[in-house]
């Protein structure tokens, strides 16, 4: 796991390093600029480059100047847009500005600017690297003018654009942005913020590398931290393991409640994936009326009709041919296209009642069940996408995307449930508040019945684990990876639900042979 670190915990790096450790405030300036040049070189020939540095009036510009005279030294053409004037400056950014300025007298093919009208942006069209210098961490708010036509221009250039920190106008923290600089690689100081890798970050942060400002790592070492990425080492904890005398029961038993007359699909594709990810006995529970069609799609696993009095969906009467079952397995999948009719959200609320200690993955429409339900279970699994949680927890979508973890963590704190919520990328919660951040996956995977798919991955990986959060966190890695595994031989618009269930073995195979 790679932790990540919040705004406040990189400030109090920088008072750290300043007050304890006596580094002026200047060679931190410094060194951070030494350590994005290295990151630059290292990706690009800079002698003859083009390149504009587009600088706020604060520190992040200050590190943008700095750059720029290491660019000079590096036989780069350096295009200088300041977005203030020298008064508005931090004191360390008026320090290496007065140190540009006078060094350019001796680099006639490079300029420094004080952006005032839009005619100027032309001088940004002209450049091969674009550096994002603008604003760091601090910033909270929306983007004004002239921020905004500045960065909008750059967005729509062909330039390889760099962001130091931070892409400017994404919240640090939440990854939360409705603007911003959009950014190929992300130089990120100090260490890696959250924000960069969550929400609107994976969008706007493109590739992101860890910068220093030469302090080291044991302050770091020492803080609190609740977000982590997830690296495939971390993957084998959760992957079964089958023992050599394992029999179709001892190899997890999965009972999966799902389907109506609305929606027949979606409880075959959660079925397949569960038989495809391990699980050695699959139930299918659907209603009575449409099991003619299930048994038509899919051979594998069990069929158990349930009474639905030819409603076509769960109901108060299914309940006696499931209580067996739910006794019977060891984990329970409930909610691919379940429908939402009151009657069956009742019944699956009954049925959670009726699972007890069960470990149970609550997807779908069975989520809705839930909603403004006050309950504790730490063997509950919910996998809603973003508004499908947003219904759960009571609050308008637009507001869940500004701080997506606040409010995961909270959720899982009250209820003691793990939370995975399904998005790009996908990000799981348990119930201490920790997030685990998903690495892999692709925007080929935003179809419908991919998330059908990784419910029954869940439901066979959960079945015979003795530690929930360690399954949890493989099956989503390993159903993004088949994914992500596609991808060399077809292109991300042409695959389906159906392709990532059946090529599952492979992202398997991919992590233990890469690992062990």
């Amino acid at each position: 796991m790679i932790p990540l670190f919040s705004s406040e915990q990189i400030r109090a790096a920088d008072k750290f390093a300043i007050n304890q450790l006596k580094i002026p405030s200047i060679v931190l300036m410094e060194n951070a600029a030494r350590s994005i040049l290295m990151h630059l070189k290292n990706r690009f020939d800079l002698h003859g480059k083009n390149i504009c540095v587009i600088c706020g009036k604060g520190n992040n510009g200050g590190d943008g100047l700095a750059l720029a005279r290491h660019l000079l030294f590096e036989g780069a053409s350096i295009t200088i847009f300041l977005m203030s004037n020298y008064q508005n400056l931090s004191e360390d950014s008026k320090v290496n500005y007065d140190i540009i300025y006078s060094l350019l007298q001796y680099y006639p093919k490079s300029k420094l600017l004080e952006f005032n009208n839009k005619k100027m942006l032309s001088h940004i069209g002209k450049t091969d690297i674009i550096i994002d210098a603008i604003f760091g961490t601090g910033i909270t708010g929306e983007i004004g003018e002239p921020y905004k036509t500045v960065i909008s221009y750059a967005n729509n250039l062909k330039s390889t654009r760099v962001s130091i920190d931070i892409p400017s106008g994404l919240n640090s923290d939440s990854g939360y942005s409705n603007f911003s600089f959009k950014s190929d690689l992300t130089i990120s100081l100090a260490e890696l913020k959250k924000g960069l890798f969550i929400n609107d970050g994976k969008y706007y942060s493109g590739k992101v590398e860890k910068g220093s400002i030469g302090i080291g790592d044991e302050f770091f070492g020492k803080l609190d931290v609740s977000e982590y990425l997830v690296e495939p080492e971390d993957i084998l904890a959760g992957i079964p393991k089958r023992k050599v005398n394992d029999n179709k029961y001892s190899a997890g038993k999965v009972l999966i409640i799902a389907g109506s007359k609305q929606f027949t699909g979606a409880p075959v594709l959660t079925a397949k994936s569960a038989i495809k990810s391990g699980s050695g006995a699959v139930v299918l529970a659907c209603p009575q009326s449409i099991q003619t069609i299930i048994k038509k799609k899919i051979i594998e696993p069990t069929i158990l009709p349930y009474d639905d009095e030819g409603k076509g969906f769960l109901c108060a009467a299914s309940l006696d041919v499931l209580k067996p079952k739910i006794k019977w397995a060891d984990s329970i999948v409930i909610g691919p296209g379940l429908g939402r009719d009151e009657e069956t959200l009742k019944t699956v609320l009954a049925i959670t009642r009726l699972a007890g200690k069960k470990k149970i993955i609550i997807d779908a429409d069975a989520i809705y069940a839930f909603t403004n339900k006050k309950f504790e279970n730490s063997n509950i699994i919910f996998t809603p996408h973003q508004k499908e949680f947003s219904d759960l927890i009571g609050i308008p979508l637009d507001e869940l995307k500004k701080d997506l973890l606040t409010h995961g963590k909270k959720f899982t704190k009250s209820t003691k449930s793990f939370l995975v919520l399904k998005g790009a990328p996908t990000l799981t919660f348990n119930p201490k508040g920790e997030v685990f951040i998903n690495t892999t996956g692709n925007p080929g995977m935003a179809k419908f019945g991919v998330g059908d798919v990784l419910s029954g991955i869940l439901g066979s990986f959960i079945s015979t684990s003795t530690n929930i959060e360690h399954s949890i966190i493989s099956a989503v890695y390993l159903h993004s990876l088949a994914a992500d595994l596609l991808k060399i031989k077809k292109h991300e618009l042409t695959y389906t639900a159906t392709d990532i269930t059946e090529n599952l073995h492979n992202a398997i195979k991919f992590v233990t042979n890469s690992i062990l």
